[in-house]
C-alpha cells in the first residue's frame, strides 16, 4: 500500500477531490501535490497552495516549468512543424512530458512511493503521463483515481467536492473541461461534444470573435535563427516573452480558434474546441521561412516526418529513443532556417506574406519566366523523356 503520494495537481475539479479520495482509499497515507506552471496564467495558480492544504494535502509545490517546456518540446514540435489530424497544434499534448517529469522529480525530493494523476479512463492524458512515468521513474506506483473509484461524470464528481466542503469554478451549468498553458487553451465537455452542434460560443475564453476583430490588418515579423524564434518586429525576446506577446497580438483579431473532431489513442472520436494564436502565427510563419531554404528532397522528408513527430507527441511517446532520433533529424535540417517572415492577422487569419534569408535557395534568374542565364530551357526535354521512361515501357507492354 503507498505510503506517500506525488499527485499531479491542479486545484480543477478532478485533482480537488482526489487528495481527499486518496486518503480515504489509502489511510494514514501523505499525499504531496505538484502543479507545474506551464503558463496557465496566475488566476490557475494562486492560493494553489493553500486549496491544497485545506484539502488534506502534506504539501504543494508549484514548479516554473515554462521555459523548459518552450525550448524542449515547443521548439522541437515548431521545427518538425508537427500537426496532429491537419489542424491540432498539440498545447494539451505538448505539456505532459515537462508536467510529468516535474512531478516525478518532486516524488524524488519527498520520497514518494507512489504517483498520481487526475486523468479519466477515456483521455489521452492518462497514457501520456503514464508513459512518461514509466519512462523515468519505473519504481514508483501508478495511481489512476478515474479508473477506480465510483465517480462516474463530472456532475458526481461535483457533488463529491460539495460534500467536503472544496470550493469549484465550474458548475453543472457550465461544465467544460478545460487545459489551459502557454500555447493554448483547450475547450470539451458540454454541448461542444455534439459534433452536430456549432461551436459554443460562450467557451472561448482567449480570442475575440474575428467578426468582432478589427477591421485594419495588422502585420507581425518574427525573427529566427537556426528553426528557433528570437524576436518579434524586431525586439529581442526570451521564449516565454515572445510567445506571450504573439498570443496578444493574434487574440485580438481572432486568429488560433479551430473546432475539431479527433481520434483518441484510445480509439473513439471526440469533439473540441481549441486556441492557440500565437502559435498559429509561428506555425505560418516557420512554413514560410522553411519553403524558402529547405532543399526539395529535404523538405518532403522533413514533412513527411512531422506527421510521425506529431503522432508520438499526441501519443505520449516523448520520452522515447524514436522521438529522440526524430528531433536530432529537425535540428540537423534546419540549422539554416535563419531569417524573417511576416505574417498578416485579419479576421482570424494568419497569412504568411513575406520570408527572407541569407540562405535562401530561391534564385529569380531560375525562376524567371523571361531569359535566364543559368537555365536551358532546351535540357528539359532529355530530362523529361529519361524521367517518363518506365511509364512509356510499361504503356508500350500494356498496348
Amino acid at each position: 500500500m503507498a505510503r506517500s503520494i506525488a499527485l499531479a495537481y491542479s486545484g480543477g475539479l478532478d485533482t480537488s477531490i482526489i487528495i481527499p479520495w486518496l486518503k480515504e482509499r489509502y489511510p494514514g497515507c501523505e499525499v504531496h501535490a505538484v502543479a507545474g506552471d506551464v503558463g496557465q496564467g496566475a488566476d490557475e495558480l494562486a492560493g494553489l497552495e493553500d486549496k491544497a492544504a485545506k484539502s488534506g494535502a502534506a504539501s504543494c509545490y508549484v514548479a516554473d516549468c515554462r521555459r523548459p517546456f518552450v525550448e524542449e518540446v515547443i521548439w522541437p514540435c515548431l521545427m518538425a512543424g508537427a500537426i496532429y489530424e491537419r489542424r491540432y497544434l498539440l498545447g494539451t499534448s505538448m505539456a505532459r512530458p515537462i508536467l510529468a517529469r516535474a512531478q516525478v522529480e518532486y516524488a524524488r525530493e519527498v520520497g514518494a512511493d507512489a504517483v498520481c494523476h487526475g486523468c479519466t479512463g477515456k483521455g489521452n492524458d492518462q497514457v501520456r503521463f503514464e508513459l512518461a512515468y514509466m519512462a523515468l521513474a519505473p519504481d514508483l506506483e501508478i495511481i489512476a483515481p478515474w479508473r477506480e473509484w465510483d465517480i462516474k461524470s463530472r456532475e458526481d464528481a461535483i457533488d463529491y467536492a460539495s460534500a467536503r466542503n472544496i470550493p469549484l469554478k465550474v458548475t453543472k451549468e457550465k461544465i467544460y473541461s478545460r487545459d489551459r498553458n502557454l500555447w493554448h487553451i483547450s475547450h470539451e465537455g458540454g454541448r461542444i461534444e455534439d459534433p452536430a452542434a456549432p461551436p459554443a460560443d460562450d467557451a472561448w475564453m482567449l480570442t475575440v470573435d474575428p467578426k468582432d476583430a478589427p477591421d485594419q490588418a495588422e502585420t507581425v515579423t518574427i525573427g529566427f535563427e537556426r528553426g528557433v524564434p528570437v524576436s518579434v518586429d524586431g525586439a529581442s525576446l526570451d521564449p516565454v516573452a515572445l510567445i506571450e506577446r504573439l498570443n496578444g497580438i493574434a487574440a485580438r483579431h481572432g486568429v488560433g480558434r479551430i473546432t475539431i473532431l479527433e481520434n483518441r489513442l484510445v480509439g473513439m472520436k471526440s469533439r473540441g474546441q481549441y486556441e492557440t494564436p500565437g502559435g498559429t502565427v509561428l506555425y505560418e510563419a516557420m512554413s514560410a521561412l522553411q519553403a524558402l531554404v529547405l532543399e526539395r528532397d529535404l523538405m518532403h522528408l522533413h514533412d513527411t516526418l512531422a506527421h510521425r513527430f506529431a503522432e508520438l507527441v499526441y501519443y505520449g511517446k516523448w520520452f522515447t529513443p524514436e522521438r529522440e532520433a526524430l528531433e536530432a533529424f529537425f535540428r540537423k535540417a534546419n540549422e539554416l532556417t535563419s531569417g524573417q517572415a511576416t505574417v498578416e492577422l485579419y479576421k482570424g487569419r494568419a497569412s504568411a506574406l513575406s520570408a527572407t534569408s541569407p540562405y535562401a535557395l530561391f534564385s529569380e534568374d531560375l525562376a524567371t519566366f523571361g531569359e535566364s542565364h543559368g537555365y536551358s530551357q532546351s535540357d528539359a526535354g532529355g530530362f523529361i523523356r529519361l524521367y517518363g521512361l518506365p511509364a512509356r515501357v510499361a504503356a508500350a507492354v500494356r498496348r
